[in-house]
């Protein structure tokens, strides 16, 4: 399993029964996770004075019960990168810590290959907030970034001001990204790296189902055949129960690594736990890499 090392701005404190106690900045949230079923005592005193705890409805959703005062929008930093975050409906703040071990294999990929004319081409679908997207924007990519929602692209550019990267060649749009793939396969365009997170489910504008099980292997398909001669990497992160990283490991070998010179690996990445001394799962990435990326995989 990979996981974050020397993320200040955030940490996992504790997490029992159910839930993380967590530290986000100088704000402490309360926040619930199915994976935890181990029941051991929450002896930390920071259980009883979070800020704030999520509670899960039994008829879906659920709602924050602030204890202090949350502000509406505070943010903290990773490795020059600052995020902007905010108490979201079903228990989000609008990062997942857990990908930094991902912004971190993208730039030095990014920097270690920097090319000598024309900077990288990166394409990010279900890009949410942008934390892929500011990594790629530091290592000097130029990026696409597609998402559904037109309030996720805005928090990106968000991000990317606060983190003084507003200024960096790059798209943002809001699109439906299976729809905008099948548009760039006409159009001819190719990338020289893609990152995607797809949500486990969801409905379109029109009511459309979408559930990654069905839709993964025509999404790899596609997409696979935008990455261009040069390209060096191709990462997909799943948190779908259902999607083992042995299982996405073999999607992505069929599809992205049919035909290129190069390797796929998968893990579990995680997040350590500072009261328990272990590191808990929080989904798994499997990325093709070329063979002069290999070297950078950790």
């Amino acid at each position: 399993m990979r996981s974050v090392k020397d993320f200040a701005g955030y940490e996992l404190i504790d997490a029992s029964v159910g839930e993380r106690l967590e530290r986000w900045g100088n704000i402490i949230l309360i926040r619930p996770d199915p994976q935890i079923i181990w029941d051991t005592p929450k002896t930390n005193p920071l259980w009883k004075t979070a800020h704030a705890r999520y509670h899960r409805s039994s008829s879906g959703g659920g709602h924050w019960e602030a204890y202090k005062r949350v502000p509406d929008v505070w943010s903290i930093g990773y490795d020059g990168l600052k995020f902007n975050l905010k108490p979201m409906g079903f228990k989000h703040t609008g990062l997942f810590p857990e990908q930094a071990v991902n912004w971190n294999l993208m730039g030095r990929i990014l920097t270690g290959l920097r090319p000598t004319g024309e900077p990288y081409k990166i394409l990010n679908l279900f890009a949410y907030t942008g934390g892929a997207t500011l990594a790629c924007l530091a290592a000097g990519a130029h990026v696409t970034h597609v998402d559904a929602s037109k309030g996720m692209v805005a928090w990106g550019k968000e991000n990317a001001r606060a983190s003084g990267l507003i200024d960096r060649p790059m798209r943002w749009l809001v699109d439906d990204c299976m729809k905008f793939v099948e548009r760039e396969l006409r159009r001819g365009n190719v990338y020289d790296g893609i990152v995607m997170d797809p949500p486990s489910y969801g409905r379109g504008p029109n009511g459309e189902v979408w559930k990654l099980e069905e839709k993964l292997s025509k999404l790899l398909e596609l997409t696979a055949r935008l990455l261009s001669d040069q390209a060096v990497f191709f990462l997909v992160n799943s948190y779908t129960g259902g999607l083992s990283p042995s299982i996405v490991r073999y999607m992505v070998e069929l599809t992205v690594g049919k035909g290129r010179r190069g390797a796929v690996q998968a893990d579990e990445i995680g997040l350590p736990v500072t009261d328990r001394g272990m590191v808990l799962p929080c989904g798994n990435t499997t990325v093709w890499l070329s063979d002069r990326a290999r070297p950078f995989y950790d």
